[in-house]
């Protein structure tokens, strides 16, 4: 069997993959332009006229939608940027000063973010309920850096284990702070690190929904929760709110990774490698 021959295969069955996992992604889009009895129709309907009244119902009719949207971009974008500052600082302790018990506290880390959401939310519920916290945005947000900090810690620290401590000596010898040292010579290193940890845990925060619904309110709907209360209407489902607000919902974090994916790809494979840079 030639190279080329293998060469062919191995690209056809990528394809048939990533065609595979695309096809639900491209239904819900085509949807959205249908209408109500096109979605429903059967056999499906291939070749039909595109609509935008399912768009125009949405942000029409549903009052709440910029809100929700909009909360799902501020909650989301505020918790992560909030997580991987504090991440980054941690982790470089954790890499540079090594204090005792680190493999310890770096289990105990991931075991906060290895617990299911089920398991914690009567206390969660519970102290948001009894400091006044329900319905308002920065306790959530707090509340969601808090769950993103674990893992973000896990991945920057195998990046800055790879980065020799020799730049901060050299760097507090010409009279650098660490200060200096931390932000213009060590960050600049772990780019791809930040980056992936960002993407990773926009989408946790992006895609949230059991806390935002449990110790969220009125003010603090995300785009989760409209899709959570409004899929039924009129005794059934209503596919073309839930085509249209799904397309719609898809487009931030596939936006985030198409203009990262470099970094990210880079990022999801050099924090594995031990070594010095």
């Amino acid at each position: 069997m030639s190279d080329r021959f293998r060469r062919g295969a191995y690209y056809t069955l990528l394809w048939c993959v990533s065609l595979m996992f695309f096809t639900p992604v491209a239904w819900i889009i085509m949807s959205s332009f249908k209408t109500r009895e096109e979605i429903l129709a059967t056999p499906p309907t291939l070749i039909f006229t595109p609509t935008l009244d399912n768009y125009i119902e949405l942000f029409t009719e549903n009052q709440n939608f910029l809100q929700q949207l909009g909360n799902s971009i501020v909650m989301s974008l505020s918790a992560v940027v909030i997580a991987v500052l504090v991440s980054f600082l941690a982790a470089f302790c954790f890499s540079r000063f090594k204090p005792k018990g680190t493999n310890f506290l770096m289990f105990i880390l991931l075991s906060i973010r290895m617990l299911p959401g089920p398991a914690v939310i009567l206390p969660v519920f519970l102290m948001f309920a009894n400091f006044g916290w329900k319905d308002q945005h920065i306790p959530l947000v707090l509340f969601y850096a808090m769950f993103s900090i674990p893992f973000s810690v896990w991945i920057l620290k195998g990046f800055l284990d790879g980065v020799s401590v020799r730049f901060d000596e050299t760097g507090l010898a010409n009279g650098g702070s660490w200060f200096h040292v931390i932000f213009k010579v060590v960050l600049p290193q772990v780019k791809p690190g930040l980056i992936a940890a960002f993407i990773f845990n926009l989408i946790f925060v992006w895609n949230e929904f059991l806390f935002n619904f449990v110790i969220g309110g009125v003010q603090t709907q995300n785009i989760p929760y409209a899709l959570a209360v409004g899929t039924y209407s009129d005794g059934g489902l209503n596919w073309t709110f839930i085509a249209a607000l799904t397309s719609i919902y898809i487009l931030p974090p596939v936006a985030f990774i198409y203009l990262f994916q470099k970094y990210l790809l880079a990022g999801m494979t050099f924090g594995t490698v031990r070594g010095e840079v």
